[in-house]
């Protein structure tokens, strides 16, 4: 299994220094297209997703980061460092109900 990685320039130049594939993502097209290979793609077991090319597709992106087993998706910080989307605990805790610890 490998981490591939889709992001904007800068992240995929990053995650490349440390050996991790990844495709450069500018639109909403090229985001859905990338994310359709990427689930194809048996051999991909981690997904890692920038928050700003995220914002392209967020409700898409948001069923996979609860619902999908493999690849395993998750949300990185973007260009601006910080993302205003619920983090993958609020979103489980929201849609169970029961706190799952500490946000400390």
């Amino acid at each position: 299994m490998k981490a591939y990685v889709l992001g904007n320039e800068n992240c995929i130049l990053g995650f490349s220094l440390v050996g991790i594939e990844g495709q450069i993502v500018r639109s909403p097209e090229e985001l859905s297209a990338a994310l359709n290979a990427c689930l194809q793609d048996e051999a991909i077991g981690l997904l890692l997703i920038s928050a700003d090319v995220a914002v392209h597709l967020r409700e898409r992106i948001d069923q996979l980061k609860v619902g999908s087993l493999r690849p395993l998706v998750v949300e990185i910080p973007g260009a601006h460092g910080e993302t205003p989307y619920a983090s993958l605990q609020e979103l489980v805790q929201s849609a169970v109900g029961v706190s799952l610890g500490d946000k400390t």
